[in-house]
């Protein structure tokens, strides 16, 4: 498997981009004007081709870590299909997944009483590693216990741990995602986790962007020791996308967007790019055209005051994070 990308070993490299697959592994998700992204018809089919779409152009662009998880639906399956069909793509990109929220959708959009459902606890884990691995294979570079918060199992659970630093010693790293106005705490609760005295967890996927920027302390951290750190919705589900970038909280955002001739979403992927701490920043596109609006952020260079402005939008994280819980999926 190709080595899974360090952290920077200093503040000037810029952090790449890669690509995530939550968006069209399944036809529910909570991304806003979703319905108009997708095939009307959204079935297993459409949703393969859509992603197999998207992994060739992101490849062809240079994208070069692919972001899945068990919880994505059939995310997995068609990553690990179109890795398959290209081995050339295999032997190039990192590719990350997570475990601990179980899919129950059962391939619906609406009606249903909840998507996922999180466990984190060692049954979880040895099924779904199994799942991952029957997939995946040896391609597996990065696995992520899926959105932990403070006290969760996986902070505090050593018949886990010992688990997961087997898996660790197998050459895959091993890390978590966070969520929630506590993503800083949970952090540094994974900071101190040590197994036989070493570290356990070496990478981290969070929120930031922004609207939400209250992990960035934390995460600084992280890069320090060593971690790669991974920023996700760094479009804020969709908040900051162009077409849903019109309310008073994203003025700054538009208005900086019409004096550069940029995109909001390029605005706002790179800002999190940005960040000294960042490794790698996700697209979670769902169409072509969004991904390469999308990879523009590449090529977007904001300097200090544009940054400066974009720090007005940040939000106190409680309000963020309810915000969120209020999307629909569809």
């Amino acid at each position: 498997m190709p080595t899974a990308p360090a952290a920077a070993d200093t503040t000037s490299e810029p952090a790449r981009l890669g690509l995530g697959t939550a968006a069209v592994g399944r036809p529910g998700y909570i991304t806003l004007g979703r319905d108009a992204d997708l095939p009307a018809d959204r079935t297993v089919e459409a949703l393969r081709e859509r992603t197999h779409t998207l992994l060739d152009a992101a490849y062809a662009a240079g994208v070069r870590y692919l972001d899945t998880a068990r919880s994505y639906g059939r995310a997995e399956e068609f990553l690990a299909q179109w890795l398959d069909a290209h081995p050339e793509a295999a032997a190039e990109v990192t590719v990350g997944s997570k475990w601990g929220y179980t899919y129950t959708a059962g391939w619906r959009a609406d009606g249903v009483d909840a998507h996922e459902v999180k466990e984190h606890s060692t049954a979880v884990f040895d099924r779904q590693v199994r799942e991952t691995r029957a997939l995946l294979g040896d391609r597996l570079d990065v696995y992520l216990v899926h959105s932990v918060v403070p006290g969760s199992p996986a902070l505090t659970d050593p018949a886990l741990h010992e688990r997961l630093a087997a898996l660790a010693a197998e050459g895959v790293r091993v890390g978590l995602s966070t969520s929630g106005p506590a993503q800083g705490e949970t952090i540094r609760e994974a900071l101190a986790v040590t197994v036989a005295g070493r570290p356990l967890f070496t990478a981290v996927q969070s929120t930031w962007n922004p609207l939400e920027t209250s992990a960035a302390p934390a995460l600084a951290e992280a890069h320090a020791a060593g971690w790669l750190v991974v920023v996700k919705e760094g479009m804020a589900n969709g908040r900051l996308a162009g077409r849903n970038a019109t309310g008073p909280d994203t003025a700054p955002l538009r208005a900086l967007a019409d004096r550069t001739g940029t995109t909001p979403d390029a605005l706002a992927l790179a800002a999190a790019a940005a960040q000294p701490w960042a490794d790698i920043v996700l697209s979670g596109a769902a169409t072509l055209d969004q991904l390469a609006s999308n990879l523009t952020a590449a090529d977007t260079h904001l300097t200090p005051q544009d940054l400066a402005t974009l720090d007005t939008m940040a939000e106190p994280s409680e309000a963020y994070w309810h915000t969120r819980s209020q999307l629909p999926w569809a």
